[in-house]
């Protein structure tokens, strides 16, 4: 999430200015700085504040790789609850820095040659005991991959039906013409279907034993971009892992080891939709498993809505453009 200061009103100044033109709150490349906090405190308390007014409490809040980039992270609760707070945290941050001069942007990719902003998922099943099901009582000496030695036959299934449903609900995920400019090889992002445990740059990292405790155990889902609706998301997510959890799915490609690099050589995961156009096509066609998970009604209005998106952008005449052509046609 990148800030922008922005003495002005956000709707007034962004009418008469390039929003390009916006200078970032912080300069640099400064991820995880304990200072670059500090020059904008009251702003930086206020966001706490008020998400502790009404229980959407931040765990973390920190500063990222990128000129005014910062990452917040959502202390974690149901999945419905979930939803709701991530949604009223974008609304907090944006809310409370009109009051203090700054326009937050939650664009996937504001900025060229930068990272861009994802909206990264934490997911984990519990019993009404309060019992971790994705982890495994013991270590599996004898699990296909090291990778998920400890993770239960449920947390295996439910891996899989993510993995296999990805590339079909793409555009829950990456709603819009500019996700797709984040989710791009050599920027941190995922650009497969992919997994691996503690893996950084896949798709879906595993957060289990040996590396956490058993009752830690999770899967942080690193497609979605800090453009995406939460709570369409969540239910993507829950969708697919549940399908494969009702097949007993088995794993599609074997898991990304430490510095293998999403997209390489040794991936072997399907590509992703590199655009809204092909994803919308993916998600829509007959038999996607967009259809079977969540249905015809909501993947036919949705469907329609993005490729309403997608017809816009085809129509509208960028700076990219006008820059590129007009001297040289």
């Amino acid at each position: 999430m990148p800030l922008f200061a922005n003495p002005d009103a956000h709707a007034t100044l962004l009418l008469q200015n390039p929003p390009q033109q916006l200078p970032s709150l912080t300069e640099g490349m400064f991820g995880y700085s304990l200072t670059r906090p500090v020059h904008n405190k009251d702003w930086y308390y206020d966001v706490y504040d008020s998400c502790a007014s009404f229980s959407c409490d931040v765990e973390g809040w920190h500063t990222e790789s990128g000129p005014g980039v910062y990452e917040a992270a959502l202390e974690f609760g149901d999945v419905a609850q979930m939803a709701d707070r991530a949604s009223l945290f974008k609304y907090v941050v944006k809310s409370v820095g009109a009051n203090h001069g700054i326009t937050p942007c939650f664009m996937a990719k504001p900025k060229q040659g930068l990272p861009g902003n994802s909206g990264h998922m934490h997911i984990s099943l519990v019993d009404a005991a309060g019992s971790n099901l994705f982890a495994r009582e013991a270590v599996d000496e004898a699990a296909p991959w090291s990778d998920v030695a400890g993770l239960s036959d449920l947390g295996r299934h439910f891996l899989a039906g993510l993995l296999e449903g990805l590339p079909d609900v793409m555009p829950l995920l990456a709603p819009t013409i500019n996700s797709y400019k984040r989710l791009v090889e050599n920027f941190w992002a995922p650009v497969t279907v992919s997994w691996g445990l503690e893996h950084r740059a896949a798709s879906v990292r595993i957060i289990s034993p040996p590396t956490s405790k058993a009752g830690a155990t999770r899967f942080e889902v690193r497609v979605p971009g800090a453009d995406s609706n939460p709570h369409y998301v969540l239910a993507a997510i829950l969708g697919c892992g549940w399908r494969g959890v009702e097949r007993k799915l088995a794993i599609p490609c074997p898991p990304l080891a430490m510095g293998q690099g999403v997209g390489g050589s040794a991936d072997r995961g399907e590509r992703l939709a590199k655009s809204l156009r092909e994803a919308t096509a993916r998600f829509a066609r007959e038999g996607s498993i967009a259809r079977e998970v969540l249905g015809d009604d909501f993947v036919d209005h949705f469907a329609g809505t993005r490729e309403n998106e997608v017809r816009l952008f085809d129509e509208a005449v960028t700076d990219w453009e006008m820059k590129r052509y007009i001297e040289t046609v």
